[in-house]
């Protein structure tokens, strides 16, 4: 059976700053700290984490949604790709990000929530209060 995570964190930053540095290869990286190649075209493929991180982006609303495929290195083999599905709304200080990310392998949506909350959100609200 596959696994559903639901995250969400606020950033004082407008929504569509927090769009854009999603979808550059050069804040992405900056945020995370791990190298990215991402880019704004719709059905075009991405790497994340040092490559650890693939998809492709699949619905793109400017400033609004993100949906992409996702998939990491240690998933198995024959598994197919997992989603995420990033909503941008405003809020009183700046943006809240609600990160929905579907169909992961049984048995990791454990680790990837930790994962989310360590190598994303967190060094965002790092790297967006600068």
């Amino acid at each position: 059976m596959k696994e559903t995570i639901v995250l969400s964190a606020s950033f004082p930053v407008a929504p569509e700053r927090l769009y854009k540095a999603w979808l550059s290869s050069k804040e992405h990286t900056s945020f995370t700290g791990d190298k990215a190649i991402v880019t704004k075209i719709l059905n075009k493929k991405f790497s994340a984490g040092n490559g650890y991180i693939s998809g492709k982006n699949l619905i793109l609303e400017p400033y609004n949604r993100i949906v992409q495929s996702w998939r990491a290195t240690d998933f198995p083999d024959k598994h197919p790709d997992s989603f995420i599905e990033l909503t941008f709304t405003p809020n009183k200080t700046g943006t809240k990000l609600t990160l929905k990310h579907s169909g992961i392998p049984e048995g990791m949506g454990k680790d990837y929530k930790k994962g989310w909350k360590d190598f994303y959100l967190e060094p965002m609200k790092e790297y967006f209060t600068k």
